[in-house]
């Protein structure tokens, strides 16, 4: 997505928040959103603090939310306006942030979203508890990593719960194949779909293994993909995975 020549890039996974959509005895869906803080950090990264501008105001009873983008080239300002939805808590606030996020949507911040998949985490990896004639859970749940197609479309996915347990993973197939295109020519077709599928089942195994050191350890996500130049853990190859698991092991409990 470009204006003036900048282009908005995709969200990281430490930048998507997960919310529970759905919840049954059976188990639960999640919804990935960004939150307003996230919008604001991008649009200061890619435009500039000094470069954009928001305004609210009421009209026929419901806050809109109007984003401008001052257009170096065109020599003036790229509004685009939406409407917020009410808040359980916090009535204004919920709203105000909430037409911020809708505009922010407009100008391409995020819109990566509307192509994630249905995620459905089974009752067996979830914590439901049946309250009041209702089902809940405290489990927390985070996109631990995420990838994308040249369209800006969203092909591989993992979410973890709060002990670093993977409860979702979609493989990004692509991702898979090109860690494959190394291997020998004559490697007949039905054993590179199998170490294709092979290679997937080691990312998410990989990934998890990794996300439970980060767990016990306290280290922060962004800490290990910064320290190995990657920005989600499903880019991380074999060599890279055991040097990381090895720093992780020799690092200390966060309880101790």
């Amino acid at each position: 997505m470009q204006m003036g020549q900048k282009e908005i890039r995709l969200l990281r996974a430490n930048e998507i928040e997960c919310r529970v959509g759905f919840i049954s005895a059976k188990g639960l869906s999640l919804l990935l959103y960004k939150d307003a803080r996230v919008d604001m950090k991008i649009l200061d990264e890619v435009y500039g603090a000094n470069n954009w501008q928001r305004r609210h105001e009421v009209i026929g009873g419901n806050l809109y939310c109007t984003v401008s983008i001052w257009d170096e080239e065109k020599k003036q300002w790229i509004s685009k306006m939406d409407v917020g939805t009410k808040s359980n808590t916090e009535k204004e606030k919920g709203e105000a942030s909430d037409s911020f996020k809708r505009a922010c949507f407009s100008h391409g911040i995020g819109r990566e979203l509307y192509t994630a998949p249905f995620i459905w985490v089974g009752a067996g990896r979830a914590n439901i508890q049946a309250r009041e004639n209702r089902y809940v859970t405290s489990d927390k749940f985070k996109v631990a990593s995420i990838s994308y197609n040249e369209n800006r479309e969203i092909m591989g996915l993992t979410v973890i719960n709060q002990e670093g347990k993977v409860v979702y993973n979609l493989v990004d197939k692509a991702a898979a194949q090109k860690q494959n295109t190394a291997r020998s020519e004559t490697t007949g077709p039905d054993i590179r779909n199998q170490e294709a599928v092979d290679a997937g089942k080691q990312a998410a195994a990989n990934t998890e293994a990794i996300n439970r050191e980060l767990a016990r350890t306290g280290v922060a996500l962004d800490t290990i993909l910064q320290r190995y130049g990657i920005s989600n853990l499903g880019d991380m190859d074999e060599g890279t995975y055991r040097k990381a698991m090895n720093s992780l092991r020799h690092t200390k409990s966060k309880a101790a």
